[in-house]
Formats: structure tokens, sequence, C-alpha cells
């Protein structure tokens, strides 16, 4: 009978033990690295959501300024520039956009008139893993939101002799896509340009 080679194999157990706990420990680290990825993506998507909802609602406003101060046309070159008279802080969107994110916002401030940089904190902890301190861990994330312009106009040149009678005539409103707006005071507002005719709103580079 051939002899038996159980010194062998009592030799190989141990290593392979070692080696089944280090592909353990490799999985359970991989998992944590990719709990950490989803709660930092979790973190910019509630970033940039925040930082677009408050840049929107500062659109809003103006877009509603500008309705407001349609037979004003001197003032509409302010408003496009982010310059309203009763314009309030737009930032509760930010944090309204952050909490149906599961975050919070650390921070919404204006970078000038234009331009809204806010800054979040998931809710949630990375989670329990091999890697100590994951537990209380949150991610956070930063996001800024521009509000540009898409429209340019000419104000009429002034008549020394206007006529009462005359019909006040408003200037073309010529906006990005080709799109010109012929204005008529009379006109329902409904048939106005909407905000996101007068305004985009996207991600800073």
């Amino acid at each position: 009978m051939p002899p038996r080679h159980s010194g062998d194999a009592g030799q190989a157990f141990p290593i392979y033990i070692t080696v089944v706990g280090g592909l353990l420990f490799l999985a359970f680290a991989y998992f944590a690295v990719g709990q950490a990825a989803a709660n930092r993506n979790g973190a910019q998507t509630a970033a940039d959501a925040a930082a677009l909802a408050a840049a929107q609602e500062r659109r809003d406003q103006l877009a509603g300024a500008w309705a407001e101060n349609l037979l004003g046309p001197e003032k509409w070159q302010d408003i496009f520039d982010g310059l309203a008279e009763g314009l309030t802080p737009p930032c509760w969107r930010a944090e309204q956009l952050a909490a149906s994110n599961d975050a919070t916002v650390l921070s919404c401030d204006a970078d000038g008139l234009l331009r809204y940089t806010v800054e979040v904190q998931t809710n949630r902890t990375v989670g329990e893993s091999i890697v100590p301190g994951t537990e209380t861990k949150k991610s956070r994330a930063t996001a800024t939101a521009v509000i540009e312009s898409r429209c340019g106009f000419e104000l009429p040149a002034v008549k020394e002799d206007p006529d009462p009678e005359e019909k006040e005539e408003l200037p073309t409103l010529s906006c990005k896509g080709g799109v010109d707006w012929e204005l008529d005071p009379e006109a329902p507002k409904d048939l106005l340009p909407k905000p996101d005719d007068l305004f985009d709103v996207h991600l800073a580079d």
C-alpha cells in the first residue's frame, strides 16, 4: 500500500486557512470601500440638488421681479444681473432638497448675485465595517450652482416729444436659441416668458 502523506496535508491546512482568511478580509475591505463611496455619492447628489434648488428659487424671484417691472424696461438689466427689490433668501429650498436626499445643509452662501454654494452632510453614517470609525463617519460634499441670463435687449431711443396717446413699445427680448419675444404690455401674464426662458441654471464647472 502507498504511504499516507498525512504530514503534508496537516501542513497545507493552516496555509489554506490563512489564504481564506485573507480573501475574506479583502472582501470585507472592498465592501467597506463600497459603503464609503456610496455614502460620498449620496452626499454629492444631495449637494448638487440643494445648490440647484437655491439657484432656481432665486431665478424664479428674478423672473417675477421682471414681470412686475415689465413696463419699466430701464430696470430690466439690473434684474438680469441679479438686482431687484423684494428678493428673499432662497436657501430654504436648498434645505428642502437636501432633506429629501437624506442630508442636512451645513452652509448655503451667495457667491455674488447669481451664484450659490451649498455644503451638505449625510444624515446616515457609512456604517459598521472592519475599518475603525466608520460607524460614526458621515460624508460631506459641496456644490455650486450658477444663474445666467438667457436674454438681451436694446432700450428704445427716448423721444423728445412723446405722444401721450401713442401705445408704449417695449424692447424685444432676444434670447438664446434664436428666440425673440415681442412683448405686449396688454398681454396676459401667462403669455410672458417663463423663468427658464429668461435664465439658465446649472452647476458650475
